[in-house]
């Protein structure tokens, strides 16, 4: 997509902040090689107290933050094309203003079916929403667990933000402070790069960024031949002057000093942008005197009769272990158990730090908490489920009124504003899946002989030089071979009892996609890739699509608009 100089996203002057917000981050941190020192008992024994200065920050010395570097993380953890889809971006799920969790996860649709596999169970997790299942050619093929539906992740993404002082990475801990080349696996970073470690899973994963068999070859190729935040809008100032009229591998040139776009630099990044996503400034940051009494009182008993500073202590509020607290059984996720195979492990998770968690509901690994009322209810009764469960969650007697205290500390004390509203460091581009511009469905399809009406899949972007924006087909009969017809207005006809959507007219394209797949009534279905043509005379332009399946006889799906950019 470097062939389309004449292409470029409207930006606008979103979240307006000082300039340079990195450079007043970077200019907090103090680089340092070695691991910050944890916090220690407080004089008289006991667990460290929630609060106090945040420490150091632990940098790998082979990858120091820039103000080039981040900023370039910054347009790679906000760029959908980095997936194969091209509509799932490393932010989609870390969101600012939402914690940095997914904010998508408070729709109840977004349901993995657990360990069980069944939809509709005790088991069930709320995930975050990634894509349907593909092949390499760009492809749809039925999920096992989702069919041809978006497929969701088995846990709840945990937020990216103070992220950087996490020696491991993931509920489960699996991204570890060594960092190795995601083709070679060579070490690149001995200690303290969790986050590069965890920046090189998702772009691989089928179910959040990748399609099947896609390798680290794939997403560097991919990266150096797009446009930076091509499908993006509203970028800060800083970050697009830093992106403008420059592509990827002249801001990696920028970044690193030479233009090769890698694998590992690519991780070392995302991670270096992270980095900056530092909230200290909160109300608990500026002394006892900025709470009111209940939340006082509310910190007095995180600190003391609720006993939530045994795991939640020091400056985040997490002493970054891993526990078993009892809000699953071992035998639907064993968490770090998973990754060890120690018995003791089994269950166990990473402490969240509480920083900005007000803003991330729903709770828990498994989103099982959509309340932190529901949270502190959990801890008060000791938890649900107790084999191998940690010996510090107990029941804590606490009364309601001590319960409201406890939930007030945790709000407004804990949340950064600059979190909430998106500004300063936290700022972020609006993401091509949350504008209007997705394609639009209208009108209602024709069912086949059996009554059951296909459904179309449409959502990937259709930006001008799309090599693959792939088109979908479900729901259909079995035994059907498939159509997808292309024109550039609407109609309302009739063809061998079949509703037509489009306009039928001279410039009309259709495409065959061959027999169905799949299976059972209503199983069957079918996907093509379209390239779309680099020509910017097409902006603005609406094209209209539709499924057509020829079986016992003619069926539609509804329609589909969709406008070029």
């Amino acid at each position: 997509m470097d062939d389309l100089p004449g292409l470029s996203p409207t930006i606008a002057m979103r979240n307006p902040h000082p300039p340079s917000p990195y450079r007043s981050a970077l200019a907090a941190l103090v680089l340092v090689a070695g691991t910050a020192a944890a916090q220690g008992p407080p004089p008289g024994g006991g667990p460290p107290s929630a609060g106090g200065p945040i420490p150091p920050l632990a940098v790998p010395a082979s990858n120091p933050v820039t103000p080039q570097k981040a900023l370039l993380g910054k347009a790679l953890f906000w760029d959908e094309q980095l997936s194969s889809t091209r509509m799932t971006a490393c932010g989609s799920c870390h969101i600012p203003s939402a914690g940095g969790v997914d904010p998508r996860s408070r729709n109840s649709q977004t349901i993995h079916p657990g360990a069980d596999g069944v939809f509709g169970t005790s088991d069930d997790v709320i995930g975050s929403p990634g894509q349907v299942l593909s092949e390499a050619d760009g492809r749809y093929t039925e999920s096992a667990l989702f069919g041809l539906e978006v497929q969701v992740t088995p846990r709840k993404a945990p937020t990216m933000i103070d992220a950087a002082y996490a020696p491991r990475l993931f509920w489960d801990g699996r991204a570890t402070g060594q960092f190795n080349d995601p083709l070679t696996g060579t070490p690149v970073l001995a200690a303290n790069a969790a986050l590069e470690s965890q920046a090189a899973g998702p772009p691989l994963s089928e179910t959040e960024m990748g399609h099947i068999g896609r390798d680290w070859n794939d997403v560097a190729a991919r990266v150096a031949a797009s446009r930076p935040l091509a499908l993006a809008s509203d970028l800060d100032p800083e970050l697009a002057a830093f992106v403008s009229n420059n592509d990827y591998p002249e801001l990696f040139d920028m970044a690193f000093g030479t233009p090769d776009v890698t694998p590992a630099r690519i991780a070392m990044a995302i991670a270096t942008y992270e980095r900056t996503l530092i909230a200290d400034q909160t109300p608990l940051d500026a002394g006892p005197g900025a709470l009111t009494p209940q939340e006082a009182r509310g910190l007095q008993l995180f600190n003391t009769k609720a006993r939530c500073n045994v795991c939640h202590n020091g400056p985040f509020l997490t002493d970054f272990a891993f526990r078993n607290t009892g809000v699953t059984p071992i035998s639907e996720d064993p968490g770090l158990g998973g990754i060890t195979g120690r018995p003791g492990d089994m269950g166990r998770f990473k402490t969240p730090d509480l920083r900005n968690i007000a803003l991330r509901a729903p709770y828990f690994h498994d989103g099982s908490a959509k309340t932190l009322a529901e949270v502190v209810a959990f801890y008060n009764r000791g938890g649900d489920f107790h084999v191998n469960q940690a010996a510090a969650v107990q029941p804590l007697g606490l009364t309601a009124q001590e319960q409201a205290d406890l939930v007030a500390f945790l709000g407004r004390p804990l949340t950064d504003l600059r979190v909430a509203n998106e500004t300063g460091p936290f700022t972020r581009p609006t993401l091509f899946a949350e504008t209007g511009l997705v394609p639009m469905h209208y009108g209602t399809g024709t069912p086949a002989t059996n009554g059951i009406v296909p459904s179309a899949i449409a959502f990937e972007p259709q930006f001008l030089g799309n090599p693959s924006m792939t088109v979908g087909v479900k729901d259909a009969p079995e035994t059907g071979l498939g159509f997808l017809v292309v024109d550039f207005a609407r109609g309302l006809g009739n063809v061998n009892g079949a509703d037509v959507l489009v306009a039928m007219t001279p410039a009309m394209k259709v495409f065959s996609a061959g027999a169905m797949q799949g299976s059972g009534a209503g199983g069957g279905y079918n996907s093509l890739p379209l390239s779309l043509p680099p020509d910017p005379s097409f902006v603005g332009q609406s094209v209209f699509l539709q499924w057509f399946i020829l079986a016992e006889n003619l069926s539609a799906t509804e329609g589909i608009e969709a406008v070029l950019f």
